[in-house]
């Protein structure tokens, strides 16, 4: 039995199948760990739900933004972005029950000192206070999916405070858990650059680099950077390396120690995260 992490798909299913063909996975065997965005920007989104689902619990799959927004587009009103590609899915005559599955996804899971998430944390989050507002956040999203959906957009408040509650705890929640890139040490976050992790002056930092980070001493592993690519480093694995954007998809291997890196080309034309 073998922990394939996986990057983000966002509907290269082409490239997900090859991957899955490379790296000799067995449904019977292994289990694969995605770190959110299935969906979106790719042509067969469709295809990557219906693939992810039908492996059952061998596939583990943390929510990631484009997740969320299709949930929010299909359950709460949201208006479709001129660059979306999850009009088949929602034209699909099985969307209800992929959507369901969808929504009960986590936002955050851990296992064997692995902690997934699609995006990052702030520096004041442990592993157990990352999960326990991933939970608070999942436990709404399944009680009343419509009325969360409609009020996660937005970027305030941005820093993290005890005190936060009702909308604004878990809009922050959210964010940290699927947008977040750049914050402060303080854990003020910035939602707006997409750039390498040289491209913003102090005190902005890339998340994983804030000093005494409350998450040190468990390995994080996460996507949703593509320009940041794969990343290796103590306690970390990035798996972003923008398949959607004309790179490759990646899969490691999480029970192998320095397991080389498994990747296959995109199909997608090279462009530039937007």
């Amino acid at each position: 039995m073998a922990r394939w992490a996986i990057g983000d798909v966002q509907g290269c299913c082409d490239e997900l199948e090859a991957l899955l063909a490379r790296i000799g996975f067995s449904a019977d065997r292994d289990r694969l760990w995605l770190v959110g965005d299935l969906v979106n920007r790719g042509p067969r989104s469709l295809a990557v739900l219906r693939l992810i689902r039908s492996l059952g619990e061998n596939a583990v799959c943390v929510l990631g933004n484009h997740d969320l927004h299709l949930l929010a587009v299909a359950l709460a009103g949201a208006k479709l972005h001129k660059n979306d590609t999850i009009a088949d899915i929602l034209a699909a005559p099985d969307r209800d029950a992929l959507l369901e599955w969808l929504w009960q996804r986590p936002l955050a899971h851990f296992q064997a000192g692995d902690l997934l998430v699609h995006a990052g944390v702030v520096p004041q989050w442990s592993v157990l206070q990352t999960l326990t507002l991933a939970g608070e956040v999942e436990r709404a999203l399944r009680s009343d999916a419509p009325a969360l959906l409609a009020q996660m957009y937005g970027d305030q408040p941005d820093r993290w405070q005890p005190t936060l509650s009702g909308a604004a705890r878990l809009r922050l929640a959210v964010n940290v858990l699927t947008r977040l890139r750049f914050c402060t040490s303080t854990g003020r976050i910035d939602l707006k650059h997409k750039g390498t992790p040289d491209s913003v002056q102090p005190p902005l930092l890339p998340w994983f680099m804030a000093p005494q980070r409350a998450s040190r001493g468990t390995r994080i592993v996460f996507g949703h950077w593509s320009a940041l690519g794969l990343y290796r480093a103590e306690g970390l694995l990035g798996l972003d390396t923008g398949c959607v954007w004309g790179g490759t998809l990646t899969a490691v291997n999480l029970d192998q120690n320095d397991a080389a890196p498994v990747s296959v080309r995109s199909r997608q034309p090279r462009a530039t995260e937007q």
